[in-house]
């Protein structure tokens, strides 16, 4: 078993005369972590980023190229693919982020889950690989929900145990920097999956596991690196089944911040996933591409974004320290709709490309300062809930974003206008614009209030 607070001097240096006390009373260090700690904490969010942008993205590409639904339909079939497993995102993580905050382990709180739910992952990504019906294809997605929500539930609690507050905003660059890079990965395996399809009948296949090796290699390095050193939350003779029913007690609703920005990430979140979710249907559709081009485009549209991307998201995070976190969500919100908007109306590629990059800049600074907002105002204690629950939205988000953009927008214009026609995807990123515009005025109620003012105040007090 684990001491209450083994591990944090192993991050820190907790000494008999080291002064100030190296963590605070919540358990959380307050000395300056070193950059290799930091990108430990954050690496994992490259596999998972990697597995979700890559098997969704080729989900699309066997929709569209080997007819797994009727054509005009393709939206429709990537929607039925998502529905289930999105249910299941929303029940598991809140509550498997709750009963890490209780675990006793050799390994620590949060490891077991991680582990246990990164080797399902790569189980479950062979069942999709290896399936060729849409309902065997959806039932994979839905196992592979379950399974990658069970790690990042729990795996979420980690920068707000374990990164002091001066280094919130630099961690949330890195878990956006490795985000946005997992997303670049994932689409390009994707792209060169559906690119090597129109002439190799296992390309869908070898991409599929290749996310999956990539998730695999990330979750190792954090489960055998990484030092969870945080206190447990004492269970006070509770049962398990109790600890998990607590994730869905009436409590969060008093946290009115914290609610309406779940609601903001929401939207815009949806917003963000209807570019990445409609690439391939929009160049295939829009632009008459068919699935070698389709796949080669995708490459070099995805060399712009990964570079905006990265140039976006550290200067994106140190400027919220200065002018705050909800200054530089705005301006994203602004830039990923103007994006969607020129992606929308591009009459050619190199305008679409520019539309593209304006949306990766946008993407990355989201990224960047997103979880730092969340971290500074998630309850004490009860990180893997409020964590769990805050991904609820970006659990939805992209089934939203399939159904709405896709099965609704997407089919309903292409009915209407002709498939031939293109203009089905290009509606689907005006949807996307509206989100972006919703989660701005949805963020106005959220009150950027740290967690640690909460101490200081009471310090001055007493």
């Amino acid at each position: 078993m684990l001491e209450a607070a083994k591990g944090v001097g192993s991050l820190v240096d907790d000494s008999p005369d080291a002064s100030p006390p190296t963590h605070d009373s919540d358990g959380r260090p307050t000395r300056t972590l070193p950059l290799t700690h930091l990108l430990r904490i954050s690496l994992y969010w490259l596999g998972i980023s990697t597995v979700w942008s890559g098997i969704l993205d080729i989900v699309n590409g066997r929709l569209q190229f080997t007819h797994l639904v009727p054509q005009g339909s393709e939206g429709l079939g990537a929607f039925q693919i998502a529905l289930i497993g999105t249910f299941i995102a929303i029940a598991v993580q809140p509550t498997v982020g709750t009963l890490s905050d209780y675990t006793i382990t050799r390994w620590g709180r949060r490891k077991p889950y991680i582990f246990v739910g990164s080797v399902l992952d790569v189980v479950f990504l062979w069942g999709i690989a290896t399936s060729n019906s849409l309902a065997a294809v959806a039932a994979f997605v839905s196992l592979l929900q379950f399974s990658s929500n069970f790690a990042q539930g729990p795996f979420q609690g980690y920068v707000p145990d374990l990164v002091p507050a001066k280094q919130v905003g630099l961690a949330s660059g890195l878990i956006g920097l490795f985000a946005a890079l997992g997303n670049v990965v994932g689409y390009v395996v994707a792209a060169v999956a559906v690119w090597l399809s129109a002439t190799d009948p296992n390309a869908f296949l070898y991409g599929t596991m290749a996310i999956g090796l990539v998730e695999f290699l990330t979750m190792l390095s954090v489960v055998i690196h990484v030092d969870e050193g945080r206190r447990v939350k004492p269970r006070h003779g509770r049962s398990w089944l109790a600890i998990a029913m607590e994730a869905w007690n009436d409590e969060v609703l008093h946290e009115r911040s914290f609610l309406w920005l779940v609601a903001s990430r929401f939207f815009i979140l949806t917003g963000a996933a209807i570019y990445p979710i409609m690439s391939t249907f929009y160049l295939a559709q829009s632009f008459g591409m068919d699935a070698a081009q389709t796949g080669e485009t995708k490459l070099l549209l995805l060399a712009v974004v990964g570079v905006c991307v990265t140039i976006a998201v550290v200067p994106s995070s140190r400027l919220s320290d200065r002018v705050g976190r909800k200054k530089v969500i705005y301006a994203s919100c602004l830039i990923g709709a103007v994006g969607l908007g020129m992606g929308a109306a591009a009459p050619f590629l190199p305008i679409a490309f520019l539309g593209a990059a304006m949306f990766a800049v946008a993407a990355g600074a989201f990224l960047a300062v997103d979880w730092a907002l969340i971290s500074d105002i998630v309850p004490k204690g009860s990180t893997g809930r409020y964590m769990g629950i805050s991904n609820v939205a970006t659990a939805s988000a992209g089934t939203v974003a399939l159904a709405v953009g896709g099965a609704v927008v997407m089919d309903t214009v292409n009915r209407i206008f002709g498939y031939g026609s293109g203009l089905g995807p290009r509606a689907a990123l005006v949807f996307g614009l509206i989100c972006y515009i919703v989660g701005a005025a949805l963020l106005r109620p959220v009150v950027e209030k740290r967690r640690e003012d909460d101490d200081g105040l009471v310090e001055a007090a007493s």
